[in-house]
């Protein structure tokens, strides 16, 4: 179907999804791939945004991103909860998107809205396989899920695996800078910034993995392969 994606990002907020999965939109862009995001809330407020202003934020970074799709379920912002109006919003997404792939935020964060995002996806992954419902769309269960990190974490876990994002940096942190009310506007310009700190992050997990840069991801579910030919590749 013309409006299946092969990769949904789920998004608590506007720049959620450039701050923490940027680089793996981007590389999956490049190998032919669907790409979406579904945000949860607007993220407002917040000191120098508006919604209006987020919007047009938000629709640069798209621009930058190259997403196929994009849109926001109007949740509201600070008080996200995993409650079942808001499941049967996303789940309805994931019927009518069909995706192959999840992306989520990780289960354990010190943002609320995060931590509810995650669970909220979870519970909605579920519905959206459930037969005789008056949801909109086919019952469809997204066949895998991988959770990425914030920058609200304080001690990072072990991830599944990272995603090798060099090729992808600099056009990555252009769509975070598309985001100027959050990342420059009453922030201090000394070093290290808050876009220093992302990028820095990301060089880390490169170095994890003997590459530039680097998103990292859990799964709480086995990865199977059929053959160690696409990792020997990447060596």
């Amino acid at each position: 179907m013309d409006s299946a994606l092969d990769i949904l990002v789920v998004a608590p907020h506007p720049d959620d999804a450039e701050i923490s999965v940027g680089g793996t939109i981007l590389a999956c862009k490049q190998q032919g791939l669907k790409v979406g995001v579904i945000e949860l809330t607007n993220g407002e407020p917040t000191p120098y945004g508006s919604p209006e202003i987020r919007a047009k934020e938000t629709a640069a970074a798209t621009q930058v991103l190259e997403i196929d799709w994009r849109e926001n379920l109007g949740l509201p912002n600070r008080s996200l909860e995993s409650n079942l109006e808001a499941r049967r919003k996303l789940a309805v997404v994931f019927r009518t998107r069909r995706p192959k792939v999840i992306l989520a935020p990780y289960w354990d964060d010190v943002h609320p809205d995060h931590v509810a995002a995650s669970h909220l996806t979870d519970a909605a992954r579920f519905w959206s396989k459930l037969s005789k419902t008056d949801m909109a769309g086919e019952p469809y269960w997204p066949p895998q899920i991988y959770y990425f990190w914030s920058i609200h974490l304080r001690i990072h876990p072990k991830p599944s695996f990272v995603f090798d994002i060099s090729d992808h940096i600099e056009q990555k942190m252009q769509a975070i800078r598309c985001y100027e009310s959050q990342m420059l506007r009453g922030r201090s310009t000394e070093h290290p910034t808050i876009l220093d700190d992302i990028q820095d992050r990301a060089r880390y997990w490169g170095w994890s993995i003997h590459r530039a840069y680097g998103e990292p991801y859990a799964s709480r579910e086995e990865i199977g392969l059929q053959s160690f030919l696409p990792l020997i590749s990447q060596k």
